[in-house]
């Protein structure tokens, strides 16, 4: 099975049924299975078999043809982060050795300009139509290309996805993803929920990131996904009222958001069945704030990456609810390894570590990337002793819970003791003047490293740098505690969320 099959199941099935809702647009499963066949051999006339094809914009109908059709003529889609600078998309394309890109008339100017500077690029396509009328037109393309199977073979181990990771300790690397990773990750996740035949799913992550193999999943059980431009508060609440979105997901910063913003109450959210979250660890009181707010809702996170093309961890809604009844540092956790997963977490050596004790977290499976492409050194130390070495410290617990304690390169270590990040930060969100945190270790000539808490303020709030140390001192050993607290506006994220702690070091250093 390949990835575009999800596509033409559905659509031989039910292909009238809507696939996908975005902005005043309804693409049914029947016209999606069109478009992709199109796409594919559309690209077949301008590109070949194993080339790299392109896309810098930001989420649109089209992107979604592409996440398929790409794949269905046997070749590899290059996400490009609209968030990087030119220069950094013009090293993407030329490392991914892109041969044609897609792009929207907002970006046009940017990728004009990288293709100058990659001399592999040999097409550019404009979905929204070219003002300049230079480039080919996404609508004129599909338009005269054939609606018939592609004449090209295509393996389950083929790359389908190029995903560039976020950059957060370096240049970002190019993780290979097969059909075969994204058909198995895609299957991990649809055996672990319940299908139900009226649900929408509201999708507000950015395209450009491994995030969007929720597509697939609801494609799978012909389920139709609403999709947003970009994140916005009040446009997610009227995304909800207006589709009757069921099923939503998004990452700990933006339910922070939601739970903030002013016009919570004045939409219709009651359709909502089902909250994810994910992308980064959620702080416990956020949590507890979000199942106030939302008591008939079912609560889930999954744990994942890019180079795991998705989740190999889950944490059920019926797992929320004992925990709220019982245990609640168990809402700590990321949960139970799912059905098709193969997790360890060992030391060094790699061996399997004592339940509480903490190791690096190790993956094994047919979801597990290929590769980094182009990069065959960090491809050897990612899988060193055969296993993915995803750089996530954490424990288990007896119920067999898995707990993420820091990424293994946030570690702090003072006057030699080892602080993970992530329980400083937990103490500051009990705070009410927190709306953001970030711990951090900056050099000490003395100590090593000192912990130093990053903070952005609620709105009206005053909070000092002493009230939060002294505030931390209270639940946290003295070594734990922040030497400094620096506060800022706004903290530095990635496309999915995720704050950016590299350059926080960089810039408090």
């Amino acid at each position: 099975m390949l990835l575009p099959d999800i596509v033409s199941f559905a659509a031989r099935k039910t292909p009238d049924a809507p696939a996908l809702f975005f902005e005043d647009q309804v693409v049914t499963f029947g016209q999606l299975d069109e478009h992709v066949r199109r796409l594919a051999n559309a690209l077949l006339a301008i590109a070949a078999p194993g080339d790299r094809i392109a896309v810098l914009s930001e989420n649109r109908a089209e992107y979604i043809d592409l996440y398929y059709g790409v794949p269905a003529a046997k070749m590899g889609l290059v996400f490009l982060n609209y968030r990087l600078n030119p220069k950094e998309l013009t090293k993407i394309v030329n490392d991914a050795d892109a041969r044609v890109i897609f792009t929207e008339p907002k970006y046009l100017d940017t990728v004009t300009a990288i293709a100058a500077e990659s001399p592999g690029v040999a097409a550019v396509v404009v979905m929204g139509g070219d003002p300049t009328g230079n480039h080919l037109d996404y609508d004129d393309v599909l338009g005269a290309a054939a609606d018939a199977q592609p004449d090209v073979e295509v393996l389950e181990d083929d790359l389908a996805w190029l995903i560039y990771t976020s950059g957060t300790t370096g240049m970002p690397k190019g993780a290979m993803l097969s059909h075969r990773n994204l058909l198995m990750s895609t299957l991990n996740a649809a055996v672990n929920a319940t299908a139900e035949p009226d649900a929408v799913t509201l999708f507000p992550w950015p395209l450009c990131h491994v995030a969007g193999y929720v597509f697939p999943i609801c494609h799978l059980v012909g389920s139709p996904v609403a999709l947003m431009r970009a994140y916005e508060p009040e446009s997610f609440f009227a995304h909800i009222e207006r589709h009757r979105v069921t099923n939503a997901s998004m990452a700990p910063t933006m339910m922070n958001m939601l739970l903030d913003h002013p016009k919570i109450g004045e939409y219709d959210l009651s359709s909502i069945r089902v909250l994810g979250y994910g992308a980064a660890p959620m702080p416990v009181e956020v949590l507890r704030r979000s199942m106030e707010r939302f008591p008939g809702a079912g609560f889930g996170t999954g744990f994942g990456m890019t180079e795991l093309a998705g989740n190999v961890f889950g944490f059920s809604d019926e797992a929320h609810q004992a925990a709220i009844a019982g245990d609640t540092g168990v809402l700590q956790s990321v949960g139970q390894q799912l059905p098709l997963s193969c997790v360890r977490i060992v030391d060094d050596e790699m061996r399997d570590v004592a339940v509480g004790q903490v190791g690096e977290l190790v993956v094994l499976g047919d979801q597990v990337t290929m590769g980094y492409w182009n990069n065959p050194a960090a491809t050897a130390e990612a899988f060193a002793g055969g296993w993915f070495h995803s750089g996530d410290l954490a424990k288990w617990d007896v119920a067999g819970n898995c707990y993420i304690v820091d990424r293994k390169k946030d570690m702090i270590i003072t006057g030699g003791e080892n602080v993970y990040s992530r329980e400083v930060e937990e103490v500051l969100y009990q705070h009410p003047a927190v709306a953001e945190a970030a711990v951090i270790g900056l050099p000490d000539a003395l100590w090593g490293e000192n912990v130093v808490a990053v903070i952005q303020r609620r709105a009206g709030t005053d909070a000092t740098e002493a009230e939060l140390i002294a505030f931390c001192r209270d639940s946290l050993a003295g070594y734990k505690k922040p030497k400094r607290v620096v506060f800022v506006d706004e903290l530095p994220r990635n496309a999915a969320g995720k704050i950016l702690k590299r350059e926080l070091r960089d810039r408090f250093a």
